[in-house]
């Protein structure tokens, strides 16, 4: 089985902070995630002035901050970009960014950026789509707010831009932020998987609290896993409070590595580590009493007991009704 590919996404969970960015990068390493994930924007290329904030954006920011000055707060620039990259190299985690606008776009096709993961919010943004498909390279893809037809659509435009649909994996993916559990609708995740057979895979991208729906979504075939992290909860800005701390996150991913490896083959069959086990916990025939040689073994002087080194019980008819061929003690098991 391929190995399950874990995102740790900083997001703009550093708040601007290039020295918290560079510790989210360490923590991110330290957990054991593949990636760490970054946004990059130019706060005038993608948002008006006035542009209204999201509801949990009003909740977790100040009121009379707009939605354009909360994102330019967040915003990194390339020198900044440029040494996250290098951080990442040094502590050997693979670096991920996701474009906001064309720009971004060309600025980490410039820092040899070859997977691109894209938001949900720019599945409807024909240009974007069209742009990053024509590299025809491998392309993640989160569908929060998407309707099944608004993927397939989505899906024929990268295509026709230039990527094969086997470089397509697809995100599940609530864009409320913390997602309320009724609205995870896990099992939509399946859907995308049989809808969309054809693509390279099909994983999920979390906003709830805690870490049990995105070591569920591995337990029901998620390829990829992408989770927010902060540094601390309680830091003033959008994201926080849906995200992960370092300690949870690494508990995330232990978990996640564990249950990889518990799902193993689709064989079933006993393992190696539990064949020593059958010989003990089985049954044998064996004589419920003394039985002496030439008596008929009946239901009364036969019984079924541990170890099962003996003759299996399922041959209990080829015994009932024939003869004894020696003398038998309580509690012997009886010969094959």
């Amino acid at each position: 089985m391929k190995k399950i590919i874990i995102i740790a996404e900083a997001g703009v969970n550093h708040n601007g902070d290039l020295t918290r960015a560079k510790r989210m990068i360490e923590k991110a390493a330290t957990s054991g995630a593949d990636y760490v994930k970054f946004q990059t924007f130019k706060t005038e290329l993608g948002i008006v002035n006035n542009a209204p904030k999201a509801p949990y954006q009003l909740d977790t920011t100040s009121k009379s901050q707009s939605q354009f000055e909360m994102i330019k707060a967040l915003e990194l620039n390339e020198d900044q970009h440029k040494q996250l990259i290098e951080h990442c190299h040094i502590h050997n985690i693979k670096f991920l960014s996701t474009p906001f606008d064309f720009w971004s776009i060309d600025f980490l096709v410039q820092q040899k950026i070859n997977l691109w993961k894209l938001p949900s919010g720019e599945i409807t943004n024909l240009p974007y789509l069209r742009k990053i498909g024509s590299f025809g390279q491998e392309i993640i893809l989160s569908t929060g707010m998407c309707t099944l037809d608004e993927v397939a659509t989505t899906l024929v435009v990268l295509e026709q831009a230039g990527t094969p649909r086997k470089q397509i994996s697809l995100l599940h993916c609530n864009t409320e932020y913390p997602t309320p559990m009724e609205d995870v609708n896990l099992r939509a995740m399946e859907t995308l998987r049989t809808t969309f057979s054809d693509l390279k895979g099909v994983g999920y991208s979390d906003h709830t609290l805690g870490i049990e729906v995105p070591i569920a979504a591995v337990a029901r075939g998620a390829t990829i896993i992408e989770k927010h992290f902060t540094l601390d909860r309680t830091l003033p800005g959008p994201d926080h409070r849906a995200s992960l701390e370092p300690a949870e996150l690494t508990a995330m991913v232990k978990a996640i590595r564990n249950i990889e490896i518990a799902l193993g083959s689709t064989k079933k069959e006993p393992t190696t580590s539990e064949l020593k086990n059958r010989p003990i916990a089985r049954k044998s025939i064996v004589a419920a009493k003394q039985i002496l040689k030439g008596e008929l073994f009946t239901e009364e002087n036969l019984t079924v007991k541990r170890p099962g080194t003996g003759v299996s019980p399922m041959r209990w008819d080829d015994f009932i009704g024939q003869p004894a061929t020696r003398n038998y003690q309580e509690d012997e098991l009886i010969d094959a």
